[in-house]
């Protein structure tokens, strides 16, 4: 197979655990843009949080694209405007909010490049140091946020947040419900996902599912690697996923990425 387009997630699969990208992941994606391939950055983060990463990897020189906000978005780097966008209602929003309220979980969403969250705690914390994004405490969301967002987030320590998901998901069936890392549970308007938004941006791109490998490590990954011709995780995947990819690669911080590339791209 000729694959067309490689669509990496970022935080524990491209980046290391020290948020940088290896010289050999660089090498390998600047050389498969070289050749023609498309390279995407699909992530939970908000777009702000990407561009930088997308810059390091010259996506704008190759004309290639971001997904954002699980989903929620897609940017052209060239133009590095935002060619699609679905946002949650404002009062799906408040539902959350008070959702989290009840069920004693800090809360965050996005009004433009600033995080607003329901209260700081150590996963907050998560949030702002990986995005470096301006944020700001509010006691009232409801009050606060008075128009659609693109996604919230419900935080805290994972094996109760795994409850939290149980419970929303059942709650709300009309939401797109996913867990990034154990103790970040993300919420997008239904149908918004990976996947999703990968079908748009392919489709527009004339490339066939077949023709995309998609590599990721988490909960949040599992529809665009089960949706890709080629699906890939690496070694640090969440274990309960594990057999739900075609391949397993080296983790994060050695390189899975390039392997990837060297062996379905480049070789």
């Amino acid at each position: 197979m000729s694959y067309k387009m490689i669509v990496l997630d970022m935080d524990d699969t491209l980046l290391t655990d020290e948020h940088t990208i290896s010289d050999r992941n660089r090498k390998a994606i600047k050389a498969a843009q070289q050749k023609g391939v498309y390279v995407v950055l699909a992530s939970g983060r908000p777009t702000p949080a990407m561009l930088g990463f997308a810059r390091e990897l010259e996506l704008d020189h190759y004309k290639s694209f971001i997904i954002s906000f699980n989903g929620s978005q897609i940017i052209n780097m060239a133009t590095e405007t935002c060619i699609f966008e679905q946002a949650l209602h404002v009062k799906d929003i408040h539902y959350l909010y008070q959702f989290s309220q009840n069920h004693k979980t800090a809360f965050l969403t996005y009004d433009g490049n600033t995080i607003v969250s329901s209260k700081k705690s150590q996963y907050v914390d998560v949030e702002i140091d990986l995005t470096g994004m301006p944020y700001e405490v509010c006691e009232n969301i409801e009050q606060r946020i008075q128009k659609d967002c693109v996604k919230c987030l419900l935080l805290e320590e994972p094996s109760y947040l795994k409850t939290i998901e149980e419970k929303l998901l059942l709650d709300r069936p009309d939401l797109s419900i996913s867990m990034s890392k154990p103790f970040f549970l993300e919420v997008m308007p239904k149908g918004i996902d990976k996947a999703a938004t990968l079908k748009r941006l392919i489709d527009q791109l004339g490339i066939s599912h077949k023709e995309t490998i998609a590599v990721g490590n988490a909960g949040n990954d599992l529809t665009m690697v089960e949706f890709a011709g080629l699906g890939v995780w690496v070694a640090n995947v969440t274990p309960e996923l594990r057999n739900k990819a075609d391949l397993i690669v080296a983790s994060n911080n050695n390189d899975g990425v390039a392997e990837v590339i060297e062996k379905y791209i480049l070789s």
